[in-house]
């Protein structure tokens, strides 16, 4: 239950402005601790900052005394010097801000706006203010607008070379990009109304020397308590008194650490005197986290490194495995090949010798049949006929013949001898030149002129 308390108080605290605990703590005890009926009495007035913020401030008005009356009466602001004061940064600060208008609605719904107004503006469906948004394709967040006017304004009336270089980006977008940097962030509150503004921004925040110092050593960022930003940074860092400088650094859980508070004029060598003891009290612990990150960065990058060359010692292992195993594989292909060609060449050879024999086979039957249909030699008579051959190799072979066989019969005779390889042939004589044709062999030796003796060549058919 303590707990809950705390934490109403605080959220109490954030929304209000009011940093007096006692008297948030009975604000919310006469309202039964009820958060949303207590903010709503604080802001039933205009939430918006009033016409003359830095009057506000040095004077306050009759509310504000009236809240502070039922209060303790407090010391008078001290200095925080060296100690380091943890200020409470309202998420509203850190989200871009959705305005004081939470009086009436929990912060459960500011969050909720807050990320759909963002989201439409981001998708080009939020309409811009003034009238101007709609040739944006990308609206910019209300901070960032804020800080661009502000530093529209401020150049206008101090010069645009002049001063330190505000970043042109909400509060928590600064404080962020501090971090990034390993810096400070230095935080001026912009008073326009204030009487020694224009002295204090002439004659000490533009002077060159205070300018390049916080420049060198900050991330500078500056708001307008007249816009929205600016009047709740005023309210969380407390400012009383304008003009009004503090130093913060980021810290955890949606906190800012405040270093040091600036207010009232100052020259510039009082300036720079107090910003240089904040650099001094921090450097260590800047110098240790730029130191901490870079080991982390150094690490990493050691780690990308060692697994750059772990994933490049592993892709050329595998690479020499793939080799390997295509070298593998194509010694077992060409093994595999040759094997096949070595049994397809012996099964040719075996069909080859095989064909060959049924070749021989078929001529020897042939030959034989041809010899059987010759049937035996007559002897010499008047009737028959002697017949030489002459073979291409230059053998001669001689039989005798009855005068009455045909032609086919001295083709069966050359078949029934081992003497001819070739198939196709005709028997020719000299003189006359007469070749012995289909069509001659059915007549007689003697219808052809063969009797009584005659001499034939064998003439191959190409």
């Amino acid at each position: 239950m303590a707990e809950t308390v705390d934490d109403k108080v605080s959220y109490f605290q954030a929304v209000t402005g009011i940093s007096d605990h006692d008297l948030c703590t009975e604000i919310l005890a006469a309202h039964n601790w009820d958060l949303q009926l207590a903010v709503s009495s604080i802001t039933a007035n205009p939430s918006s900052p009033p016409a003359d913020p830095a009057a506000a401030h040095s004077a306050p008005s009759a509310p504000r005394e009236a809240d502070l009356a039922a209060a303790p009466p407090h010391p008078q602001q001290q200095q925080p010097g060296i100690a380091w004061k943890l200020v409470t940064l309202p998420f509203y600060v850190v989200s871009g801000g959705v305005g004081l208008i939470a009086g009436s609605i929990r912060l459960g719904a500011w969050v909720a706006g807050g990320v759909l107004s963002r989201s439409l503006s981001l998708l080009g469906v939020a309409q811009g203010s003034g009238g101007g948004g709609g040739d944006r394709l990308l609206e910019l967040p209300p901070s960032a607008a804020e800080a661009v006017d502000f530093l529209a304004e401020f150049e206008l009336e101090f010069g645009a070379s002049r001063g330190p270089r505000f970043v042109a980006e909400g509060f928590a977008d600064a404080l962020q990009r501090a971090q990034r940097e390993y810096k400070l962030l230095f935080v001026y509150l912009h008073s326009p109304d204030h009487p020694d503004t224009p002295a204090f921004c002439g004659g000490c925040l533009c002077s060159e020397p205070v300018a390049a110092f916080i420049d060198e050593n900050f991330v500078a960022w500056g708001g307008s308590i007249r816009r929205t930003e600016g009047f709740k940074m005023s309210n969380s860092l407390n400012a009383s008194r304008f003009p009004f400088c503090a130093v913060v650094m980021a810290s955890t859980n949606q906190r800012i650490v405040l270093l040091r508070q600036i207010e009232g004029p100052k020259s510039p060598e009082e300036m720079i005197t107090t910003l240089q003891g904040v650099v001094e009290e921090c450097s260590a612990s800047l110098v240790a986290a730029r130191i901490e990150a870079e080991e982390r960065l150094n690490n990493q990058r050691l780690r990308e490194e060692q697994d750059a060359a772990y994933r490049a010692a592993l892709e050329a292992d595998q690479a020499r495995e793939r080799q390997r195993r295509e070298e593998q594989e194509k010694r077992e292909r060409e093994a595999a090949e040759a094997e096949r060609k070595r049994k397809e060449e012996e099964e040719a050879q075996e069909r080859a010798a095989q064909e060959a024999a049924e070749k021989e086979a078929a001529l020897a039957r042939r030959r034989q049949e041809k010899a059987m249909a010759l049937g035996a030699e007559p002897e010499k008579g008047p009737d028959v006929t002697r017949v030489l051959i002459r073979f291409p190799t230059g053998e001669r072979k001689e039989r005798r013949f009855h005068s009455s066989t045909t032609i086919t019969s001295l083709y069966d005779y050359v078949d029934s001898l081992d003497c001819l390889k070739a198939e196709k042939y005709s028997l020719v004589s000299n003189f006359p030149r007469v070749t012995y044709g289909p069509e001659k062999h059915s007549q007689t030796l003697e219808e052809a002129g063969l009797h009584p003796q005659a001499s034939l060549f064998i003439e191959i058919e190409q």
